[in-house]
């Protein structure tokens, strides 16, 4: 609820002569300008114009060390000069991003001796130094995009913090019963290096700049993170950031879906940064020519669809990569928001437009904060660590998609997706991201779903949620390991008597097939995996022939509804009507104020809250006008702040949206 509550530091900040006041409005919407050896004065204060323009105030600049270090040791900041001040003559703050030198697009990921660390250590003394007495600098990022795709370069320096860290590791208490165990001694370090490296390079700046806001942007985050210690970083960062460039981070999702992905992106992100804000600090803008994994160029209205769903989950801030392209080499020509000839491009003049409509309704908007639905999907590091070395090299993966690197956060993204269908936001959480020592979960909702390692640390915490009057809802092969890749199923399950049971077996069935409930009544379509179970209490909900394929175990206040089977997958993989009929059917107790009247197939709603008053957010992916049917409190009335085609409030608890388009609604008695 603090995402757009600016915190202490930056409100310092910007009460300092460092910031024209008039221009402070959050959320804000900005790009990256990039700054490369060629351009003139006259061109880098065009781009700077363009952007007043727009009412934009906020930009990125990539601090590219081989721009401003010569090969005799010598540095010259002219180049960046003139960006620093053509920002502030055109009122435009700038987040700048630490670029040590670098042969690579991505940049700096770790150091690679003790050799080049004091050479990053000499670049962010020179940056810093030099660029903190600038007006328009606002804040440092970090370094570009920490995560690499699970592995950390194998070198002298890496091997020397791994037996570092090794060595300060102590025996767990828990053990596994005495089995073996797999202890992902590589995943668990690569944890703590990305922490370490980040924390090293903000002790480095605030040495020399103290009080400047410090934010660093995570990128592919389905897949990447498994290796990020969100709860680790707030300690030295002011906001956490995320890319998300569909052509390269939303390859679990078809086009129709992006904006599906871009508000799981944006709550996986505000669950992270938990007590600070976050931004989104890289978003696509402009075509991929050849650099793009999926070649793509956004549309005006997915422009419009990707920042307004990222406002409506929270974010203080969104950054187009990029606003001009560079010149030379990889990316030349591709990514940017204004054509050849400096002119605004359809996807420039929407950002342009959506940022006009917060500015216009700045104060609404300054306190405006998510809604929760108390709702959590979750997932956790030891799945994602576990599916990924589960993996035959080679071998096919057309059809069993279930056993597949990614089936882990699909079945998570099943439930989360049939969620926002039902204009429902909620949060989507690493389970360590959780306050697993409230007095009362009543009217809460924990969705564990084919989280294959369920680590010991949550088990009295998962058990303390239902008695405490929390709804968990479990499905696919969740809890079938401990941390340590041990199957728990084998050896005593130690959560039989809040779950009602264990598993009996696993069997390898279809592609797809069909889960029979009988409380709810409803026909779920499975993926893969036929999973019956060995039931010891609870109710049976759920038959295959004569074995048991699901149950419902009331303990204490609350309960868990069990259906073993991969429900999300097939969801994902399938028609998901029957998964939102199912999950609607088990949120019933959950109180909104606003939600759709039933499933909308491709349509999301965001709800925040500012005051007394309320914003929805509609999106629609239908393909189709739809009317949709909305419940909403008594006594308030809808007024349009923003629409790109020309649907409308058909009364308070209808809207209709045409195809691609985006609503935002203000809700006052």
């Amino acid at each position: 609820m603090k995402q757009f509550l600016l915190p202490t530091l930056i409100m310092a900040f910007m009460m300092t002569g460092n910031s024209q006041a008039a221009n402070d409005v959050f959320p804000a919407i900005g790009a990256q300008v990039i700054i490369e050896p060629g351009q003139t004065p006259e061109e880098v204060d065009t781009w700077f114009r363009i952007l007043e323009d727009q009412d934009m105030h906020f930009c990125r600049i990539r601090m590219f060390e081989t721009h401003m270090h010569h090969p005799d040791g010598t540095w010259d900041f002219s180049l960046y000069d003139d960006a620093f001040r053509a920002a502030e003559k055109h009122h435009v703050k700038i987040y700048a991003t630490l670029f040590p030198a670098t042969n690579t697009v991505g940049g700096v990921k770790f150091p690679e001796s003790e050799t080049h660390l004091a050479e990053i250590q000499e670049y962010i003394r020179q940056m810093v130094t030099h660029f903190k007495s600038f007006p328009s600098l606002y804040g440092w990022v970090l370094i570009n995009e920490p995560g690499v795709g699970g592995q950390a370069a194998d070198n002298a320096f890496t091997r020397k913090k791994f037996a570092e860290w090794k060595a300060q590791q102590t025996e767990p208490a828990y053990k596994s019963k005495g089995y073996a165990r797999v202890t992902f001694d590589d995943q668990r370090f690569l944890l703590y290096y990305n922490t370490w490296f980040l924390d090293w390079i903000a002790k480095e700046i605030q040495a020399i700049d103290p009080k400047r806001p410090l934010h660093v942007n995570n990128h592919q985050i389905f897949v990447n993170v498994a290796e990020y210690d969100f709860p680790a970083w707030r300690k030295f960062l002011t906001t956490l950031g995320a890319s998300a460039h569909p052509s390269w981070h939303f390859g679990y999702f078809t086009r129709q879906q992006y904006a599906l992905a871009m508000s799981a992106n944006c709550d996986i992100i505000r669950s992270g940064a938990g007590n600070i804000p976050f931004w989104v600090t890289e978003l696509q803008g402009g075509n991929n020519t050849y650099s793009g994994f999926h070649p793509f160029c956004p549309t005006g209205e997915e422009i419009d669809q990707w920042l307004w769903t990222s406002i409506g989950s929270g974010a203080q801030g969104i950054i187009f990569w990029c606003l001009n392209p560079r010149a030379t080499g990889a990316e030349a020509g591709e990514w940017a928001m204004i054509d050849f000839q400096n002119q605004p491009t359809d996807r420039l003049i929407a950002a342009g437009n959506v940022q006009k409509a917060v500015t216009e309704h700045a104060n609404l908007f300054a306190a405006a904060h998510p809604v929760p639905s108390g709702i959590t999907v979750m997932y956790n590091h030891e799945s994602l660590w576990m599916e990924k070395e589960s993996q035959l090299p080679g071998a096919p993966t057309e059809g069993v998609e279930g056993r597949v690197t990614g089936a882990v956060m699909k079945s998570a993204l099943a439930y989360y997706q049939v969620l926002s269908e039902s204009g429902l936001t909620c949060d989507f959480s690493e389970m360590g991201e959780y306050n697993w020592n409230e007095p009362d979960y009543s009217g809460k909702v924990i969705i564990l779903a084919h989280q294959i390692s369920l680590p010991s640390r949550y088990w009295d915490g998962l058990t303390n949620f239902v008695e405490r009057g929390g709804k968990l809802i479990v499905s696919g092969l969740t809890g079938f390991f401990d941390e340590n890749m041990h199957n728990i199923m084998k050896t005593g399950f130690p959560l039989e008597n809040l779950f009602g049971g264990c598993l009996k077996e696993v069997k390898t069935t279809a592609e797809r097939f069909d889960v029979e409930l009988t409380n709810p009544a409803l026909t779920l379509p499975a993926h893969l995996w036929l999973s019956t179970i060995h039931q010891t209490s609870g109710e049976t909900i759920g038959l295959y022939g004569d074995q048991v394929i699901a149950v419902r175990k009331p303990t204490g206040k609350g309960e868990v509804v069990w259906v073993p089977s991969l429900i999300g997958m097939g969801s994902w993989l399938n028609d998901d009507h029957a998964l939102a009929s199912f999950v609607t059917d088990e949120i019933k107790t959950v109180s909104v104020p606003f939600r759709f009247a039933e499933q909308q197939q491709n349509i999301l709603m965001k709800t925040l809250r500012s005051g007394n008053d309320y914003i929805t957010v509609l999106v629609n992916k239908s393909g189709k006008e739809t009317t949709v049917a909305l419940q909403a409190p008594d006594g308030f009335q809808p007024n349009v702040l923003f629409n790109d085609k020309s649907g409308k409030p058909v009364d308070r608890s209808h809207v209709l949206l045409e195809p691609e388009e985006t609503m935002v609604l203000h809700w006052a008695r």
